[in-house]
């Protein structure tokens, strides 16, 4: 196996370094530790492009490549955004879920980061009576209709109530389907994924080293693992949304994204 050289990285690097230093820094994503895939052996060879070399039985990532599809992600997210799209982030693996909350809650997005209920995109007319039961349930919390109850009904009430707020609480005010998706570990996640290519709906994905990009529209390689590297992806993706809504571009032109230099 071949891997990629150092003057490769080094040369390729220093041409994208002005245009990609607004969206993200190769410190910020080594320090991140990024560039950390999986052991070798549990590699999948779809993801070769993306890997720069092999390191103590390590997959190290080819950062040149994070930091331009990420670049590409974040443009079109801003543009999506400034044009009124809707974005779901999930997210279920304990690293991520506090972060996937936290960023979507920031930017007005949707999420998913307890668990990915099957059919939560193609059935989602049962989904959604499933969020209305919840909203109902918690109007008769707010207005203590649910303490009026006899105390085991009223304990079993409960009980519904935070299993549904746990599954549903990230898409309680989500209409319809949404217009993109951005997911976390895509083999943790791939229910997920199979949904939104039946439906159609692009999906952007952090991909680690044992995962197959076939199934994504942006794939952003980089370590899916670490709460940091997880940190700094998902949050910038958020900062795009935010952009696009303060309406910092205009919603009629795309700011045009300059190609790395490949020297």
């Amino acid at each position: 196996m071949v891997y990629k050289s150092f003057d490769y990285f080094n040369n390729n690097f220093i041409g994208a370094k002005l245009k990609i230093m607004a969206i993200v820094t190769l410190t910020e994503l080594l320090e991140a530790g990024v560039h950390f895939g999986h052991q070798a052996r549990r590699w999948n060879p779809q993801m070769f492009n993306y890997i720069y070399t092999e390191k103590n039985g390590i997959h190290i990532i080819d950062l040149v490549q994070t930091a331009q599809l990420l670049t590409e992600a974040y443009e079109l997210i801003k543009q999506a955004s400034s044009e009124g799209k809707s974005f779901l982030f999930v997210g279920t693996k304990q690293q991520a879920a506090g972060i996937i909350a936290q960023e979507a809650k920031r930017c007005g997005a949707y999420y998913v980061n307890q668990r990915w209920l099957g059919g939560m995109l193609t059935n989602w007319v049962t989904i959604r009576s499933r969020v209305e039961y919840l909203k109902d349930l918690e109007y008769k919390e707010a207005n203590g209709i649910i303490d009026e109850l006899p105390k085991k009904e009223a304990a079993l009430v409960r009980r519904k109530l935070e299993k549904l707020r746990k599954n549903l609480d990230g898409i309680k005010n989500m209409r319809n389907i949404p217009d993109t998706v951005i997911i976390v570990d895509q083999k943790r996640e791939f229910t997920a994924i199979q949904e939104c290519v039946k439906l159609n709906i692009p999906i952007i994905c952090i991909l680690d080293t044992n995962c197959d990009p076939k199934y994504v529209d942006i794939p952003i390689p980089a370590n899916d693992d670490a709460i940091r590297s997880i940190k700094l992806i998902v949050s910038k993706i958020a900062d795009a949304i935010c952009e696009g809504q303060s309406g910092s571009i205009n919603s009629n032109k795309i700011d045009e994204v300059e190609e790395l230099e490949i020297n």
